[in-house]
């Protein structure tokens, strides 16, 4: 992979040293502000060269920056002129099937410049730039023309010029498999290519976040530094191609959210609204919990592959309903249940049949055996990158799973390879993540996308695709060398990986012994894996422990609890890599839910309850960290306690080293 994306540094490093030769007089700009006015945004020509700047309330955001591309049949980027303008504006508001929150507005106003090149071919291009009050998004658009059919696109040209060498928190793209990097701060330009999203703290009321929205048959993102000015490195198809393309054709949205607040990033809904409208029908979507047969193969309790520790047995198996009815869990995830797991699975992926059990497992009685429990089974889908076996297979293997009444299947492409020659992130890959969740709905099933395409906001057009990975999740506190997540890990992932989409974190370890690896286990305390459940959003929450473990456990009482469908999602403090507040209520009911974390270091947070409703009072049950609490010495001490709550209350809750606190608010008077 570092091969490919020094190609795309040595290359573009030549533009970006021309743009300060570019001539004094530029012609005739275009702007755009925000609906508030804050944000302006303008769009013009330089010397033949598109280029796109962006202000707040005066205050540069995005110096100049060129626009453009380098195709198979040469240059996009050079000898435009400006022909035509159009304007446009919308203020909506829709309701997600699930979500963060339950209303979404969607308001901003739009420009779109359309530009067509001097010279015999007078190749056309639109750029199309929305405006919001939290930022900004815009995207290419490539017209039906004689001139531009079949293309290739070698380099996408976008720049991101930053005022200001702000530190940024971000994983790096060389070195990362499956964006499983720890995200780090400092200086931006210090950074290698980086993976989006990334997020900077410029100022105290000042934060950014780039991404991308709406990746739709294109190359996923990257961003190479050059000092402050950031270059897009898409990632390639094995011949070095980036993306192969037909008239008309749009590319993905490239996004910049603007926060005051490191909340308001949380709290931004730009992604989603630069997302088509949903395409599917909703009625048949679930939410909820689930446990699974899982960590016990981490822990070496249990294997995937056939043998005396066989984890997905019929007998096992209905353990875990049993527990799952018991303590009103929706699902149950069993890996490791079908043929091609025996052997190193990760080089013969294509092995793996995804409908012909192993002969200790009965699908299809355990289906039924779940079903008059009120749970259903989780299909697990591992196909170890082997995409071409997968697909082959997709229709069939729904097919049974719909029949069967199961309703969400996890995949997995535990290779860094597709078909042991394609980059995940490619446009080869999104291509097959995209057909993976098209099939999906057409056989009333959801998709849990491990080992993903960094997500963009495709939940609002097909939301049966509920969560996924794409980040150091909790099986890194199960074997990983390092020990561990770090301690501020859960503090940076919602300002992160979190603004692309709902992570699959799989968040309540109870039991912190690792006989398998003893010197790794989560680098928390029990209190703080409690509030994963309110800061780390999945609409599918897992309790990723054996069930075992939970037995007794007074801290279930939370998990059973918490909810995983939001009516509305507030962040009551937040320093980012830090600590951070969240509260969340209860999409179904007048209860509200908050979580609180903090990284190595111990300290006391204080918050208002002031969003609460007034005049009413609440019942507020608090997990906390108890006496002698300290991830690295004791993560188990808890305190639960009771105290009636309303608007008026500050609650004040001192947190160990790596420590949380998660607390129910229940409405009753």
């Amino acid at each position: 992979m570092r091969y490919f994306f020094s190609n795309v540094i040595v290359r573009v490093s030549l533009i970006v040293s021309s743009f300060f030769l570019m001539p004094s007089v530029a012609d005739a700009a275009e702007q755009v502000s925000s609906p508030d006015g804050r944000l302006t945004l303008t769009v013009g020509i330089s010397g033949g060269r598109p280029y796109y700047s962006l202000q707040r309330s005066g205050e540069a955001i995005i110096q100049p920056s060129y626009l453009g591309f380098t195709l198979d049949s040469g240059d996009l980027s050079r000898q435009f002129r400006l022909v035509g303008v159009s304007r446009d504006a919308k203020d909506e508001t829709w309701e997600q099937p699930w979500g963060e929150c339950r209303y979404v507005r969607n308001n901003y106003r739009e420009l779109r410049v359309k530009l067509q090149q001097r010279g015999q071919l007078k190749r056309r291009l639109d750029v199309v730039f929305r405006v919001f009050n939290d930022g900004i998004g815009f995207r290419y658009e490539f017209p039906k023309q004689l001139n531009l059919k079949s293309f290739q696109i070698l380099d996408e040209l976008t720049e991101f010029a930053l005022p200001w060498d702000a530190p940024t928190w971000s994983q790096p793209t060389n070195g990362t498999s499956y964006y499983e990097g720890v995200y780090t701060c400092e200086p931006i330009s210090k950074k290698d290519t980086v993976s989006t999203p990334i997020t900077m703290e410029v100022k105290s009321d000042l934060y950014l976040t780039i991404h991308e929205a709406n990746l739709t048959d294109y190359a996923s993102i990257n961003l190479t530094p050059r000092g402050t000015r950031l270059i897009t490195a898409l990632t390639p198809w094995a011949s070095g191609v980036k993306v192969y393309a037909k008239a008309p054709f749009v590319s993905p949205w490239r996004t910049v959210i603007v926060a005051s607040t490191p909340g308001e990033l949380i709290t931004s809904r730009l992604e989603l609204n630069l997302n088509e409208p949903c395409r599917i029908s909703t009625s048949w979507l679930d939410v909820g919990r689930y446990v699974g047969i899982w960590w016990g193969m981490h822990m070496t309790d249990y294997t995937w592959g056939q043998g005396a520790r066989h984890g997905a047995t019929t007998q096992n198996t209905k353990r875990y309903i049993d527990f799952a009815a018991r303590h009103g869990f929706k699902g149950v995830l069993v890996e490791g249940w079908n043929e091609g797991w025996d052997g190193d699975w990760t080089r013969i992926g294509n092995h793996f049949n995804f409908c012909k059990t192993y002969p200790d497992y009965d699908l299809e009685g355990l289906c039924q055996y779940a079903a008059s429990k009120g749970v259903r089974i989780i299909a697990h889908n591992e196909t170890g990158g082997s995409v071409t076996n997968y697909e082959r297979q997709l229709d069939d293997a729904f097919s049974l799973y719909e029949r069967l009444g199961i309703n969400c299947v996890k995949t997995g492409y535990v290779n860094t390879m597709l078909d042991g020659r394609e980059l995940q992130h490619s446009q080869f890959g999104v291509r097959h993540y995209r057909k993976v969740v098209e099939t999906a709905a057409r056989h009333h099933l959801m998709v849990v996308n491990h080992e993903p395409a960094m997500p963009s906001g495709l939940r609002r057009t097909y939301p049966n695709l509920v969560s996924g990975e794409g980040m150091r999740g909790q099986e890194y506190n199960a074997w990983s060398a390092d020990g561990g997540n770090p301690p501020y890990h859960v503090c940076i992932l919602p300002f992160t990986r979190g603004l692309a989409g709902p992570m699959d974190f799989t968040p309540g370890i109870m039991n912190f012994k690792n006989k398998a690896v003893p010197t790794t286990h989560p680098q928390t305390t029990l209190a703080k894996q409690l509030a994963e459940y309110v800061l780390l959003y999945s609409p599918w929450q897992m309790a990723a422990d054996m069930i075992e473990n939970y037995e007794g456990q007074p801290a279930l009482a939370f998990i059973e609890s918490c909810p995983t469908d939001w009516h509305e999602t507030r962040v009551l403090d937040a320093k980012i890599g830090q600590y951070l507040v969240t509260a969340r209520k209860d999409r179904r009911s007048d209860n509200w839910f908050i979580g609180g974390a903090t990284d190595a270091d111990a300290r006391t947070l204080s918050f208002a309850l002031d969003f609460l409703d007034a005049g009413s009072t609440y019942r507020a049950t608090i997990y906390q960290d108890g006496p002698g609490a300290d991830y690295r010495t004791n993560p188990y001490p808890l305190t639960i306690l009771q105290q009636d709550v309303n608007s008026a209350t500050r609650i004040t809750i001192p947190l160990a080293p790596s420590g949380g606190f998660a607390i129910k608010l229940q409405k009753y008077l």
